[in-house]
């Protein structure tokens, strides 16, 4: 089970940065996220025609970050992950629709593709909780399989 603090985190931001890669040619992007703890993923939109959906076509264990924009030392938060980037589909893709437009409804006007991130690896830095204090979920290695 996830650590509470570290979904409250995930919970209280809505921009993640996208990391794929395609010939082993890195890519970012940022995309509007909501999290589906049932599941433990990430849900968000893009089109099938973006270079970060067509690279994790090709390759979908991709990673990210989230991040608490701060200059005070003291409170940098942020969480880094691991995972399997797909498209959603039947009643997994009805469910993660109905948590995406709850918080984003203005998405309701746009035609677009949601895509999932089934998370493997999560670490969450907490300099309020002691410098540099991490919280680990998951096992890194396990996102390559």
């Amino acid at each position: 089970m996830i650590d509470k603090r570290i979904i409250d985190f995930i919970n209280k931001h809505h921009v993640l940065t996208l990391a794929t890669t395609h010939k082993e040619i890195p890519y970012c992007a940022n995309c509007f996220y909501v999290y589906f703890p049932e599941k433990n993923m990430l849900v968000f939109t893009s089109d099938n025609k973006t270079k970060h959906a067509k690279d994790a076509a090709n390759q979908n264990i991709v990673a990210g970050s989230i991040v608490l924009e701060t200059n005070v030392v003291g409170k940098i938060q942020g969480v880094q992950f691991q995972g399997k980037m797909f498209e959603p589909k039947e009643e997994l893709l009805k469910e993660v629709k109905t948590q995406y437009l709850k918080r984003f409804p203005v998405a309701m006007l746009m035609k677009t593709n949601l895509w999932v991130i089934e998370l493997s690896f999560v670490k969450f830095t907490d300099n309020r909780l002691g410098f540099g204090k991490k919280l680990i979920w998951g096992n890194e290695a396990s996102a390559n399989k």
